[in-house]
């Protein structure tokens, strides 16, 4: 016979799951999407390293007072004796922190922090494929009505310039000296063609350079601090939301 009917978890279990036993002074919290792409947020306990004992808990759903109230069956005294919780940028997740482990100091995920800045990279780079687009299409239309054929600039690596912002994408994901050696010479390309994609790139590995390489945090604050004083210097609009999230969360990054 199944146990289904006994098992404690019963009640809870089509809106989530604790496992008490596994909290420890070390957490995490994030979302993520299972089957159907229905998102879940997880709690794990990071000294367990994905091995058993990990899980803490699973909530269906990313609604604040929903997870609270999950994580809330677990005793008070034991959730008070979490020191730290990993968490993103997300303001549900801090009010999750706050109130579940009051105890705890939130640590922002620095990985998190890095991706705020690739993603503004990537936007450079998709805003100027649009109006590489634009100007095609202009250049087309133009033909047409002169009874031409439209030739595109053809580049040295035999790119037109719309595949070269196409094709540039993951090269940008990726430290220099990563790069194969077509990246490398459609690098120069870009950086030669588009200036200030190549100053966008350069402060991302930047910063990514901070996170891997400062030991010290008070050293790796203050380096962070001149990142944002970079950023204003350099006037790129799309960085700026990048440099103001870090002025109002970076007292709480480490390395």
């Amino acid at each position: 016979m199944s146990s289904f009917r006994s098992w404690s978890y019963r009640k809870t279990a089509h809106w989530g799951l604790v496992f008490e036993q596994n909290l420890g002074p070390r957490l995490s919290i994030d979302e993520t999407a299972l089957s159907r792409g229905e998102l879940y947020t997880i709690v794990t306990n990071k000294d367990a390293k994905g091995k058993k004992g990990t899980l803490v808990a699973i909530v269906k759903g990313t609604k604040s007072e929903e997870v609270i109230s999950m994580i809330q069956i677990m005793s008070r005294r034991k959730r008070n004796k979490v020191e730290e919780i990993t968490l993103d940028l997300a303001g549900s997740m801090a009010l999750i922190a706050k109130k579940c482990f009051l105890n705890a100091v939130q640590v922002i995920d620095r990985f998190h922090v890095q991706q705020l800045a690739t993603e503004a990279l990537q936007e450079m780079r998709i805003d100027y494929r649009c109006k590489a687009l634009e100007f095609e299409n202009t250049a087309i239309e133009e033909s047409r009505r002169q009874r031409t054929v439209y030739q595109p600039e053809v580049l040295s690596n035999g790119d037109t310039v719309k595949q070269l912002l196409v094709r540039s994408r993951y090269l940008l994901y990726r430290s220099n000296h990563n790069w194969t050696h077509d990246q490398i010479v459609r690098a120069e390309i870009l950086f030669e063609r588009f200036p200030l994609i190549k100053q966008a790139y350069e402060l991302t590995q930047e910063l990514s350079r901070i996170f891997t390489n400062t030991q010290e945090k008070i050293y790796g604050l203050t380096r962070l601090a001149r990142w944002c004083e970079l950023v204003e210097q350099s006037g790129l609009n799309t960085f700026n939301s990048v440099a103001r999230t870090i002025y109002n969360h970076y007292g709480r990054i480490v390395n």
